[in-house]
């Protein structure tokens, strides 16, 4: 067996199945937030003259998070989290208030100190992004779309390993 068949191998049994999925939940954000930084810059871009810089960064903000939670409900999380659709999208965003923050006050830092980002905002835009990521994640995951216990499995009594 190759070095790096023995290397992959053994991490591949150090990491566990909760783990497995999620780094397979993160990989799959990761590729959903690409997508939304697409439509982020696409309506940058599309806005920033009729709406001003700052403005169009945050409508940008409103249709990416949209994107990004539609996608991540379908995808990323499938099966997980409850509520209606309109009642899950306001928790989505009011759970990513902090990767809000992050995101767009490094936007909005980078874009008032750092004359090529005024000038060229993708930077700024994708600097942002990547500054909420981790917190957008750990917060869908956990608050937004966490595992939900079916009835049947809350009505089962609670046995030690032991008895």
């Amino acid at each position: 067996m190759l070095p790096t068949t023995r290397i992959v191998s053994f991490l591949c049994a150090m990491v566990t199945p909760e783990r497995r999925l999620t780094l397979w939940q993160f990989a799959r954000f990761g590729t959903v937030g690409v997508m939304g930084a697409v439509v982020d810059i696409a309506t940058v871009y599309a806005t920033m003259a009729a709406l001003g810089l700052y403005a169009a960064g945050l409508a940008a903000y409103f249709a990416a998070v949209t994107t990004t939670w539609a996608l991540n409900r379908a995808w990323t999380f499938a099966g997980r989290g409850s509520g209606g659709l309109v009642r899950q999208w306001m928790l989505f965003v009011a759970a990513n208030g902090v990767g809000f923050v992050l995101n767009r006050g490094t936007f909005a830092l980078l874009v008032m100190t750092v004359p090529a980002c005024a000038q060229y905002p993708v930077i700024a835009i994708l600097a942002g992004a990547g500054a909420g990521m981790f917190a957008n994640f750990n917060l869908s995951r956990s608050v937004v779309f966490r595992r939900q216990i079916s009835p049947e499995a809350a009505r089962r009594p609670v046995t030690l390993a032991s008895e």
